[in-house]
């Protein structure tokens, strides 16, 4: 294989450059070329395509977002979309692409790979939800982003001696809200993998109150509920007041960590070396402090699970 292409697809995730800083130098390195891909799928529907040299991935590993932006590509989930995006790769000379982003990046790879296009790809979202890793890029620089507004959060909270709720992303999975819960001293934690007990909740909160706690932190994950609609069930049954605080998007900027910028240019490598042995349709991760490949179907069809041995220890710890 002598010429492949790279794009980011999907919600941008901090790390991301330095996993396509990771691809470019490592093809290069063993005397590929290599195609950067603007947009997205989209972008490679339409042709946004460049050469990319050493230069072009210079001083991006400290940036968060992606050099290659990204975009949300309907066309691409239709049979037609994916024959024009392999006509453009043809013209091109590409022989096969690494795609970082999430499971629906990985569909859209996974696509074109059954048309015989070899692809690999490289998982870049704050969620930490793609099964078959322990990890994913982008999720423990938004994680410290989460955990740096908890202990702002909690000065005003003490100050004011008042319930915050803070609303944090991550989809259908709980890991950003379990995570920082716990690393924060959240007093409670809502998450999907796990039913809350709103009466449990109640009772935390009245027992810290009558031994002379004057506020709390909740973390809310957004694939239960929002946080206001949380604050309201409070009000509901309980006649408490609380604050509501969505971080919203704040959690997927930043500069990458540096656990986020190894583990990019881990990934990255990888997805080379893969096609480089003229292989597709792998998804790159890291499991037990090992970088692994597998299947990509594993990705889009297993199931993320959260770790309730960290949701256990931080309701042990919250008494």
């Amino acid at each position: 294989m002598k010429k492949i292409g790279v794009l980011t697809s999907g919600g941008d995730a901090p790390g991301m450059n330095a996993a396509l800083r990771a691809v470019v130098r490592k093809a290069i390195y063993h005397d590929m070329e290599v195609m950067g891909i603007y947009n997205g799928y989209q972008g490679l529907i339409d042709g946004k395509i460049v050469p990319l040299d050493l230069g072009s991935v210079g001083d991006i590993i400290q940036r968060g977002g992606t050099k290659l932006h990204s975009a949300r590509c309907l066309e691409f989930k239709t049979e037609e979309g994916q024959l024009k995006a392999i006509e453009q790769m043809k013209k091109h000379g590409i022989e096969g692409l690494v795609v970082i982003g999430g499971d629906g990046s990985y569909r859209g790879a996974m696509a074109l790979t059954s048309k015989g296009f070899p692809c690999i790809g490289v998982p870049g979202t704050i969620d930490n939800d793609i099964p078959g890793t322990d990890f994913t890029i982008g999720f423990d620089t938004a994680l410290n982003t989460v955990i740096e507004a908890i202990d702002k959060i909690r000065d005003t909270a003490t100050s004011h001696e008042r319930t915050f709720i803070i609303e944090v992303m991550g989809r259908d999975a709980g890991d950003l809200a379990l995570w920082a819960g716990l690393a924060g001293g959240a007093e409670t934690i809502v998450i999907p993998e796990e039913p809350f007990d709103l009466e449990d909740i109640l009772s935390r909160l009245r027992s810290g109150h009558e031994r002379g706690k004057k506020h709390s932190i909740i973390i809310v994950s957004e694939g239960v509920m929002n946080a206001n609609q949380f604050a309201e069930l409070l009000k509901e049954h309980a006649q408490i007041e609380t604050r509501v605080s969505v971080l919203g998007h704040i959690q997927r900027g930043g500069t990458p960590t540096a656990r986020d910028r190894v583990l990019a240019s881990l990934f990255g490598a990888r997805a080379v070396e893969k096609l480089m042995e003229g292989q597709g349709g792998l998804a790159i991760g890291m499991r037990n402090h090992q970088v692994v490949d597998y299947s990509m179907t594993e990705a889009f069809d297993g199931k993320h699970e959260a770790d309730l041995t960290l949701y256990k220890l931080s309701k042990e710890l919250a008494i």
